[in-house]
């Protein structure tokens, strides 16, 4: 008796902290809106107040409905962060699409501020990266170590103010952007009072995954936990200190750096590089580490890769940041640290990409029946192109080729939509049947035929890149017999257009492919029956749990 007192006693103070935490963020909120003379900050200060508001009265409603058995998972966030990822998913995708648009056609701008490249740009880098692909990891990351600890996530509200807050930061980030909003550091636009925000949802993050791990029934932490973690560090560690910044008010928008010159880029491309390698790298090898061996139904193919490919890729990933800043003001000798860097992590990021391959030993035949892990597997390619052309990019004599061209930006894009998009893709559609217990997905067919239009879309766009890249950068070092620049840059920009428009209509086709997935997966989570059950594979959503194996319910 005395410990069900306790329980509810903690469940009550979990209750009154949480209303008391959005009270005082709604105050914050309101106090903002008020009292700033800046109009697009009023509006973030309004957002901020309405979502703690609206969460308030979330927490006062549940307790008058409170009564039933709960769930041994908590798997409410989940679905919300699920949901979310698909949304901004295709955002990101449309805005990015429209921008590519905009390349080839520039009246495409319409002469508005808040319809222009220079604003859109960081709005579609910032919804894909982190709106779809944030909120992919954290909903593959909940329910991941929930599974493979089989306990319930540390905290009551705590997995759902990380899940709803994540998303407040991401529209105040967005809205700022479109409404000219920004500290111009890529990757790293909001400014201070989203940063700010985004650090306290961040660390309840890292509280309710570490704290879901400490509670763990099983002695074994799996390799995927390990992904997340690192993940979820070393981002709170390259964003806190990437944006140390000097507000000029607490009710202004505007802040200075602390950091300037060469010291600023330094930090910038030390936290760049590592947001594509410990976000867009780290969290989604996680995924791949259990939505691959558990869509197969085998065990990964080396355990003991798995965590030479861990501990290799984490020591390594972190020195690489200079290759971004070749033939800059930056010492010779942090230029070449960083390139040896990159070149070493070639082996590593191989390790990670045959042992996700090899896992299908025994099971190649599943790439012909089941699109979803056919998705997933390409992904691994992807991954496996990507960090091999990324460290043939760094060395110094290539990179006075590509860099500020469009190679890059195809290199970029291989790994955005062939990795991180397909293997994300690929972790929904195996989420979403066992989040709402379904039978299948609605449609498997919808997913083969999402899967070769993603595909082909992603050809087109980074074929498209690296011819447009190339021919930059040959155009813009070609000298004529007198010594001078053989072509001016508007002669480049018009060879480019052709590679503009196939780019622009491969990323149409990924959104059409996106869209797809956003009908289906409706369509699943709603209940419908399944118009092709019977070709669907037959994937247990709960097998047994074992150190080697993706594990389990």
């Amino acid at each position: 008796m005395a410990a069900t007192t306790t329980s509810e006693e903690m469940s009550a103070f979990s209750d009154a902290l949480a209303v008391l935490g959005a009270a005082i963020a709604a105050i914050l909120g309101f106090y903002v809106t008020i009292y700033s003379t800046d109009a697009a900050m009023k509006f973030h200060g309004a957002v901020l107040g309405v979502g703690a508001v609206i969460g308030a009265i979330v927490v006062l409603n549940s307790l008058s409905s409170k009564g039933g058995e709960r769930p041994y998972y908590h798997d409410g966030p989940i679905k919300f962060a699920a949901i979310a990822a698909v949304f901004w998913g295709i955002a990101g995708f449309l805005v990015g699409d429209i921008i590519a648009w905009q390349m080839a056609f520039p009246a495409l701008n319409l002469d508005l501020p808040w319809t222009s490249f220079g604003r859109l740009r960081p709005l579609h880098t910032s919804a894909v990266i982190f709106a779809f692909g944030g909120n992919a990891l954290l909903a593959t990351s909940l329910y991941v170590v929930q599974r493979t600890t089989k306990a319930r996530l540390f905290g009551r509200w705590s997995p759902w103010f990380v899940v709803f807050g994540y998303n407040i930061f991401i529209v105040i980030a967005g809205t700022g952007y479109v409404l000219g909003i920004t500290q111009s550091k890529e990757y790293a636009e909001p400014e201070w009072y989203a940063d700010l925000f985004l650090t306290i949802v961040w660390v309840y993050y890292l509280i309710v995954f570490g704290g879901t791990l400490l509670k763990r029934k099983e002695p074994h932490i799996y390799v995927a936990n390990w992904f997340y973690l690192a993940f979820i560090l070393t981002i709170a560690m390259l964003h806190i200190v990437n944006n140390l910044t000097l507000p000029v008010s607490l009710t202004e928008p505007k802040s200075y750096i602390l950091f300037s010159g060469v010291q600023d880029a330094m930090t910038q491309w030390w936290y760049g590089h590592n947001a594509v390698g410990f976000f867009l790298t780290a969290g989604f090898l996680g995924m791949m580490y259990y939505f691959i061996p558990k869509r197969a139904e085998r065990p990964v193919y080396s355990y003991r890769l798995s965590i030479v490919h861990f501990w290799s890729l984490i020591f390594l990933y972190i020195w690489a940041g200079p290759h971004h800043l070749h033939y800059t003001a930056l010492p010779d000798w942090a230029q070449t640290l960083g390139m040896t860097f990159s070149i070493m992590l070639w082996m590593p990021s191989w390790g990670g990409m045959i042992n996700g391959l090899m896992t299908l030993s025994g099971a190649w035949d599943k790439l012909r029946t089941d699109p979803v892990i056919r998705m997933m597997v390409v992904s691994v390619a992807f991954y496996g192109m990507s960090t091999f052309e990324g460290p043939l990019m760094s060395v110094k004599a290539v990179n006075s080729l590509s860099h500020y061209t469009d190679w890059t930006i195809g290199h970029v894009h291989s790994g955005a939509l062939g990795w991180v998009g397909m293997i994300s893709f690929g972790a929904l559609y195996c989420l979403f049947p066992w989040l709402w217990k379904r039978k299948g997905l609605y449609s498997i067919h919808l997913v083969e035929w999402h899967f070769w239009i993603s595909t082909v879309g992603i050809l087109l766009y980074i074929t498209a890149m690296w011819v447009s890249g190339i021919l930059q950068g040959l155009m813009w070092r070609a000298y004529d017999e007198l010594g001078f620049l053989k072509y001016s840059f508007v002669e480049t920009v018009d060879a480019m257009h052709i590679p503009y428009i196939i780019r622009a209509g491969g990323g149409a086709l990924f959104v059409i492919g996106a869209l797809m997935m956003a009908y289906n997966l409706w369509r699943t989570a709603r209940g419908d029956e399944s118009i092709d059950l019977e070709d669907q594979p037959r994937v247990a959503a709960a097998p047994e749990i074992r150190a080697t194996l993706a594990p389990a319910e």
